[in-house]
């Protein structure tokens, strides 16, 4: 064992107050899920509290071993906002498969979303099936969200309704997903487009 010292001090007690805060947050979010309806996983754990609502008659059931980071310090590329998961109507559906990782997500559900395993959200990303503001005759009908297993969203990334992400594919920091992409690729910009392949993996 290493010997303690001022070198790595401030490490170990970081250590040992993230510990503390994800056993005392992953308790509360388990009762803030039994209290909304939200079917979780076990093993999921929390940093910082995430907020969950549940629309009567919707659907929210999270997979197991996700990990969701909602203090500003739980991830240091910098968190905003708490993650927030939401069902907005009656009948919508939210899905989200095993070993998923989210750092201040917004996930915003009035018919379906679903994210596939080992899905990883970066800071601060927006999943959204909406426009959020039905009345507003500017806005057009809702439509589903598919997210493949192993995609990865980067920092600030925004995918909005009526996208599929294929498997395994990369979206790169500070983009928006207005169109589809295929499985196996780097995207980005705004609109997101595929920048170049990546090789399909086996196994996540």
């Amino acid at each position: 064992m290493r010997k303690i010292d001022h070198d790595n001090l401030p490490h170990l007690v970081e250590c040992a107050r993230r510990l503390a805060v994800t056993r005392w947050c992953t308790l509360w979010a388990k009762l803030a899920a039994y209290w909304w309806g939200v079917g979780l996983g076990p093993d999921c754990s929390f940093i910082g509290r995430a907020r969950f609502r549940r629309h009567p008659c919707s659907r929210i059931v999270i997979g197991a071993d996700c990990e969701f980071r909602s203090s500003p310090v739980s991830n240091l590329v910098g968190v905003n906002r708490p993650c927030i998961i939401s069902s907005l109507m009656e009948g919508a559906m939210i899905e989200i498969g095993p070993n998923c990782g989210f750092s201040g997500t917004v996930i915003g559900c009035a018919e379906k979303i679903i994210v596939g395993e080992n899905v990883r959200c970066g800071a601060n990303t927006l999943i959204t099936d909406t426009d959020w503001h039905a009345d507003d005759p500017r806005t057009s009908q809702n439509a589903p969200v598919i997210i493949e297993k192993g995609v990865w969203l980067g920092v600030n990334v925004m995918v909005l309704k009526g996208i599929s992400i294929g498997e395994n594919t990369v979206v790169a920091a500070g983009s928006i997903v207005t169109q589809s992409l295929p499985a196996n690729v780097v995207a980005g910009g705004i609109p997101a487009k595929p920048i170049k392949n990546l090789p399909a993996r086996n196994k996540f």
